[in-house]
């Protein structure tokens, strides 16, 4: 069903690429009405047009916040065209049909991101045209709503194929986009009323987002899969692909939780992903050293990974991590020399994240028809908090070591074991059932590739031992510390176990389930 255009409504905040229709739109003897910097730039670029205030015969006022909220505008817009009641309501108020809307909104995100005033953030929320663009949505029937100037192109192909008219299917497309449109806008307004009154759960949720681009494909090639930002006041993710191939759903899965556990981290430092959990992470202030101990903790798992690094990479570093096969390699910024070392591998993952700042303070899951949400887990444990329940009490250094190992341990997927030595991990056992397995399998690593190390060294658990068969697991393995939450009902047997065997122990009430 082809709809003439006679009438079309111009009000654009972003006013590049407007000439590429208004030829078309004379072209086609299509009548133009603007407002405001619109109809001024129309002017500029010499095509005629009637200005709103003169087609409504009604001046705009409260400094232009009301300009287009007039009768004859959404009553030209919304009309059945055939509807007879509606038809004789036009005719006899001399009101025109409006045919085509081409409308974008007042930059609210650009002006949160770059103003702090309030009164002027409020004043770039846009009233006039979302309600404009409902209203010829709802009646794509009769009415075109053009949002976005990247669908100018279609727009001219369809008033090109048909003299002046768009069909049907054309504009019903529009219409899910424009209504995708406000949806959009009003969550981030709404996302930042919520901020600035630091309401974090709201009776009505609203998640945004904005598509960047589709990506390969899902977790598995048989599945399609996109990525979209959500950020209140960024385009873009916040971090910069700068070689390699295309990112897939499991790339990015592995990319955020190797930034995650980075920014953790507050010493230089590598983490290294394997299916979205660590399979190596250490710090050092030697940023080579760090690289060779995360990857010694697990070099076959390690084996077509994620490289996650806080610091900048040099040639010398560029060379280690070669000898590795990798898919995608973080850092903050690679020399040159560096990148001439990389860039022999086509298909490698470069990606800069010198600009990524971790901003989020929820985390939001979603199956079927519901969402979970959540704090972010930024604690680690509370000094107040630790029990130091062996006979045997760890010093500050003991504490310290402790400390990163349980840090670790909260982004392992549960259950969890991570053993470590010297601020290195050198056993992960993730994702099982059972926790005694987590601890065989973090052991059995640990032996595996760090033999040496194992003795005297550090194991945390992100939850408590509900036997102490575990315990005894990773004594008898050389552990000689081993931080845990506590509150098992079985919690003196396990001390007792410890205090046998000379083990410290040392209890943080701070429970890190990661599912």
């Amino acid at each position: 069903m082809l709809r003439k255009i006679k009438n079309a409504l111009i009000s654009v905040s972003d006013k590049s690429d407007l000439e590429k229709i208004l030829f078309y739109l004379k072209k086609n003897k299509i009548n133009i009405i603007s407002s405001g910097g619109t109809f001024k730039e129309i002017i500029k670029l010499k095509y005629n047009c009637t200005e709103v205030s003169k087609f409504t015969r009604f001046k705009e006022m409260l400094d232009g916040r009301v300009k287009t909220l007039h009768p004859k505008i959404h009553a030209g817009i919304l009309n059945n065209r055939s509807n007879k009641k509606h038809q004789s309501q036009m005719s006899s108020n001399k009101f025109k049909n409006i045919d085509l809307i081409v409308v974008n909104f007042y930059p609210f995100q650009e002006t949160i991101t770059k103003n702090k005033d309030k009164n002027s953030i409020i004043e770039n929320i846009d009233i006039g045209g979302p309600t404009m663009v409902r209203a010829a949505a709802k009646n794509f029937k009769d009415v075109t709503i053009i949002t976005d100037k990247s669908d100018y192109k279609f727009l001219i192909n369809q008033l090109e194929k048909n003299k002046g008219s768009t069909d049907l299917r054309f504009r019903e497309y529009m219409a899910s986009k424009a209504f995708g449109l406000t949806a959009y806008y009003d969550s981030i307004i709404s996302n930042w009323f919520n901020k600035e009154m630091n309401i974090k759960f709201p009776d009505k949720m609203t998640v945004s987002g904005k598509k960047l681009t589709d990506l390969r494909y899902g977790e598995n090639p048989h599945q399609k899969s996109s990525i979209y930002s959500n950020k209140l006041s960024e385009k873009e993710i916040g971090f910069k692909k700068i070689a390699g191939k295309n990112l897939s759903y499991n790339n990015y899965n592995d990319i955020f939780s190797g930034l995650e556990i980075l920014d953790s981290l507050k010493e230089t430092g590598t983490v290294i992903i394997k299916h979205a959990n660590p399979s190596g992470v250490s710090v050092n202030s030697s940023p080579l050293k760090s690289f060779q101990h995360a990857l010694s903790c697990d070099p076959v798992s390690a084996f077509g990974g994620v490289v996650a690094c806080n610091f900048k990479i040099n040639k010398k570093i560029a060379r280690e991590i070669s000898k590795t096969f990798f898919e995608v390699i973080l850092a903050k910024s690679f020399d040159q020399e560096a990148l001439r070392i990389f860039r022999s591998r086509r298909n490698l993952i470069l990606i800069d994240i010198s600009k990524f700042k971790l901003i989020s303070d929820i985390q939001i899951k979603c199956f079927n028809n519901s969402l979970l949400i959540q704090d972010q887990n930024l604690e680690i444990f509370d000094y107040k908090k630790l029990k130091f329940v062996t006979k045997l009490k760890p010093s500050k250094r003991e504490i310290k070591l402790a400390k990163f190992a349980m840090n670790v341990c909260k982004f392992v997927k549960s259950n969890s074991i991570v053993v470590t030595k010297d601020f290195s991990t050198i056993g992960i056992g993730a994702g099982q059932p059972s926790r005694v397995d987590s601890c065989k399998i973090a052991v059995a690593k640990a032996k595996t590739f760090q033999p040496k190390k194992i003795k005297n060294s550090i194991a945390a658990s992100d939850a408590f031992f509900p036997f102490p068969d575990g315990i005894k697991k990773l004594i008898k393995s050389g552990v000689k510390l081993i931080v845990q939450p506590g509150g098992s009902i079985r919690d003196k047997e396990s001390i007792r176990v410890a205090d046998k065997a000379k083990v410290k122990m040392i209890f943080t009430g701070t429970r890190h389930f990661n599912h």
